[in-house]
């Protein structure tokens, strides 16, 4: 395909993605129309349906770039803490910055068929992070591995929703530090030690 021809194609994404997020904030994803989204992107239907199925196959694509941004964070972090470093919560820190980074989109599609949508794609690419992790730090195998990954996972949504629903006002690394602490906690027999463990902050009027 000429680069040219990519590049448009692109930028259609791009447009698409934008005017989603847009009309997010403005009406929320359960009221938003394939109709809506083609009309603030400023693009023919026949286009849309080029790219996408519906709304939710463009909600779903979304997360793409999610994907990728974790796995840059990880490769970095990774980097900075040396080859040796093996961390099973290496997706946390990231995971939780890009939440507050999008956080009034994220509260727009909590519930509805938007918040399960979301649920389910952040689940799948965490599972994913999570299980390669653990192919490296786990050494024991008393327990499933497959259990292992989805008690990470169900614990970051878990803190993820407990944060925007009770203590929207906590930073994204006070989050973190809560999650890692309890979860390696729990980690620590089968991963043998307490690599990536974080401290959590000291008592200051938020926990509850």
């Amino acid at each position: 395909m000429p680069r040219g021809i990519d590049r448009r194609a692109a930028r259609t994404r791009n447009a698409l993605h934008q005017a989603l997020l847009t009309l997010m904030l403005r009406k929320g994803y359960e009221a938003l129309s394939v109709q809506d989204i083609i009309d603030e992107a400023d693009v023919g239907r026949s286009t849309f349906y080029a790219h996408y199925t519906g709304k939710e196959d463009l909600l779903r694509s979304g997360f793409q770039l999610l994907r990728e941004e974790l796995k840059e964070a990880q490769s970095a972090m990774r980097a900075r803490a040396g080859a040796l470093h093996d961390d099973p919560l290496g997706f946390s820190t990231a995971m939780f910055e890009h939440a507050a980074r999008y956080a009034d989109h994220y509260r727009t599609m909590i519930g509805g068929r938007g918040g399960a949508v979301t649920e389910n794609e952040i689940r799948l690419i965490l599972s994913e992070m999570v299980r390669q992790e653990l192919s490296s730090t786990l050494h024991d195998d008393t327990m499933p591995r497959d259990f292992v990954v989805q008690f990470i996972v169900g614990a970051f949504l878990t803190a993820l929703n407990w944060w925007f629903e009770r203590k929207p006002g906590l930073l994204p690394s006070e989050v973190d530090a809560m999650f890692r602490s309890l979860v390696l906690d729990g980690l620590s027999p089968l991963i043998g030690d307490e690599r990536g463990r974080t401290d959590p902050p000291a008592a200051n009027g938020h926990a509850e």
